[in-house]
């Protein structure tokens, strides 16, 4: 009679090796123009090139494009370290307090959701870093906007870029085969004639 086999207590997921640097973006949007979410991201080891520029980036602030952490509240910074910086140059009390505030915090759900989704590893979590950069619409100051809807399209979108970028999204093979039936919104915008100021 055969032995019978133990059974493996081996994980058979393959443990995530070192991810010196991967790249992700995304676009979430509602009906408003002001909520759009365009974030884009690099994720990588802390002791690796996006750990260096975290550092630079939060050493070295520029007037109108402040660098932060992504946090829960003040005192509760999100792991994995998380910077944001604005795309928009900011210039109004309102627009940074909006950043610094409803982004800012749907940023930071956003990376817990990822974690929490298995995109990042949690074991991972204390050695990679993420800057993400922040697309806010500078309308957001001229209109009567939901803060609920703008924290939901920051916090999805924030998720779907580090998904996109953990999982190589999309494939090269996907870009090859829909190169050209993918065309960019605004170029199309321009070739119809559509562009406006």
């Amino acid at each position: 009679m055969a032995k019978k086999k133990k059974a493996s207590t081996k994980s058979k997921t393959k443990p995530m090796g070192r991810i010196v640097m991967r790249t992700g973006e995304a676009l979430v949007e509602a009906e408003p123009a002001w909520s759009a979410a365009e974030p884009e991201i690099v994720i990588g080891e802390l002791d690796g090139p996006v750990g260096f520029a975290i550092a630079q980036l939060i050493g070295n602030q520029v007037k109108g494009h402040t660098k932060v952490f992504a946090i829960l509240n003040s005192d509760v910074q999100v792991k994995p370290a998380t910077v944001m910086v604005s795309k928009v140059t900011v210039n109004s009390s309102l627009y940074t307090n909006i950043l610094m505030g409803t982004v800012q915090a749907a940023i930071a759900h956003g990376v817990l959701d990822a974690v929490r989704a298995g995109h990042i590893p949690k074991e991972k979590a204390n050695d990679l870093g993420i800057i993400v950069s922040v697309w806010l619409d500078p309308s957001i100051v001229d209109v009567e906007y939901d803060p609920e809807l703008l924290f939901k399209t920051n916090r999805e979108a924030t998720t779907k870029a580090i998904a996109k970028a953990m999982n190589n999204e999309p494939t090269i093979d996907w870009l090859l085969k829909n190169q050209e039936s993918t065309p960019h919104f605004f170029h199309q915008l321009a070739l119809d004639g559509k562009l406006k100021a």
